[in-house]
């Protein structure tokens, strides 16, 4: 008996030794950087976003044609507000909506920058409207912010681009490199018209960029339990994304005498298997990169823990959302109360981790679901995008940007579980990045879709800022 509470007693000193040497060996990783210089930037940039939020260019749906007045006429307030922009950059639109501005580089022997961003926003929910602090298409300007549908999702970042470029072309600036901006025009609807076509037209031209810049990315504050300082999220790559459609038919019946199985009762239980059968939890890349930047600034105990995922993997991965994800987000059956109906379907959508895949998904539900339920895929669909890299020169870039502008801020690579037209862009970039410096904090992050969209005057110009030195520095 006291050979085996030796044994233990040793055992658990070893365990407890790996997991202290694994603990003190997780240093940080945040570079140095020269600090960047603070740019002087006039009012009128607000007034300029202003205007931008007035044009409503809402996507509805993959079936709905866009506004063509609209959309035009933002278009020719961008060539109005950014003379210079339009004067020295050549300007190609594909499918119709879709802007692609090309500004010529000095040196040909150096691969390109593309910064995107995105023209149309969602729609705004009617019965929501009298919260909103002022009209969702108003871009009314208060002291501190700038309000209306887009100041974050995504013109902001469209217009913030603009600002830049327009300002390095007053300062007579010529890049070495040649620097793309794209902008599609769909990419609420997966931007399989406007984005997918300006990088397929792209590929066709020979072009290899060395960095893809979109949102995607941000500036957390207070959304990272245990660290007080800002973290810069540099998302590497995205979920896949796919809508499932579950139909059930049946002959249906008088709800007087209903049968054994019922149409909503089989749709209803299979909703409840694919809640009650989710999709393992894994450790996959990017993720292992998120732990190994944003452990070693975290307490020593959840340092502890970041540094020994062999051990407490579990809480962390659920904690990072880290598998494929199901969400039953549509139902419909039935036309009267005292009628079985004859058909019943309900949409599960799926955000897919990477290592997955559409089909592996489908398999998934199929697997898990009654068989006389039927599984269908309408509508876009994509899988999960490669996984960029963090050992680039264009990272390092990106890096020291942020770092020299925010040096408080810690910078951290992650996945994203939302989509991004810049999954379009990996066949003709080296790397693809998605960050803009937009901060969140917990009461602005459901201001994405959601209501009182609106962006401080002080964030804004810092994403003015950070695309000038982005385009001056690399």
């Amino acid at each position: 008996m006291k050979k085996i509470f030796l044994f233990i007693l040793f055992a658990v000193g070893i365990v407890a030794a790996i997991i202290l040497f694994n603990t003190v060996q997780m240093t940080s990783k945040q570079v140095d950087a020269e600090p960047l210089r603070a740019l002087a930037i006039s009012d009128q940039v607000f007034q300029n976003l202003s205007r931008a939020i007035q044009f409503q260019t809402v996507s509805y749906s993959e079936e709905a044609i866009p506004d063509s007045a609209v959309f035009f006429g933002f278009h020719l307030f961008l060539e109005e507000t950014f003379p210079l922009t339009h004067e020295k950059l050549t300007l190609e639109k594909v499918s119709t909506y879709s802007l692609l501005y090309k500004w010529q580089g000095s040196d040909e022997s150096k691969k390109p920058l593309i910064l995107m961003s995105h023209q149309d926003v969602v729609p705004v929910d009617e019965p929501t409207i009298n919260q909103w602090e002022a009209p969702p298409f108003s871009g009314k300007i208060t002291d501190t912010h700038v309000i209306g549908r887009g100041t974050m999702d995504d013109k902001g970042t469209l217009i913030g681009v603009l600002e830049a470029v327009e300002m390095l072309l007053s300062e007579g600036f010529v890049p070495e490199r040649t620097i793309y901006i794209a902008s599609g025009h769909d990419e609420e609807l997966g931007g399989s018209n406007g984005a997918a076509k300006i990088a397929e037209l792209l590929k066709q031209r020979g072009v290899n960029a060395a960095m893809t810049i979109d949102e995607g990315g941000f500036i957390a504050e207070g959304l990272v339990p245990g660290v007080d300082a800002p973290v810069a999220m540099i998302n590497l790559s995205e979920k896949g994304y796919a809508s499932f459609k579950l139909k059930v038919e049946t002959q249906g019946g008088h709800s007087s005498a209903p049968p054994r199985e019922n149409t909503v009762g089989i749709l209803a239980q299979a909703i409840v298997d694919l809640e009650n059968n989710q999709l393992p939890y894994k450790m996959v890349t990017p993720l292992d990169y998120q732990l190994e930047y944003l452990g070693p600034e975290l307490p020593f105990m959840q340092r502890l823990a970041f540094a020994n995922t062999w051990l407490f993997k579990g809480p962390i991965l659920e904690g990072l959302n880290a598998h494929t994800t199901t969400a039953p987000t549509i139902i419909s059956g039935g036309v009267k109360d005292n009628v079985i109906p004859t058909v019943a379907e309900a949409t599960v959508n799926f955000r897919i981790l990477p290592g997955e895949s559409v089909e592996s998904v489908r398999a998934h539900i199929e697997s898990v679901v009654s068989d006389k339920v039927q599984v269908d895929l309408p509508g876009f669909h994509t899988n999960p995008s490669p996984v960029s890299k963090i050992d680039s020169d264009a990272y390092r870039a990106l890096e020291k940007t942020i770092r020299g502008l925010y040096p408080n801020t810690v910078v951290v690579p992650g996945l994203i579980g939302g989509g991004t037209d810049a999954r379009y862009f990996y066949e003709i970039s080296d790397d693809v990045y998605r960050f803009y410096p937009m901060r969140l904090d917990p009461s602005s992050m459901t201001r994405f879709h959601g209501i009182d969209e609106k962006i401080s005057k002080e964030n804004y110009k810092e994403i003015i800022e950070f695309s000038y030195h982005l385009i001056k520095g690399f």
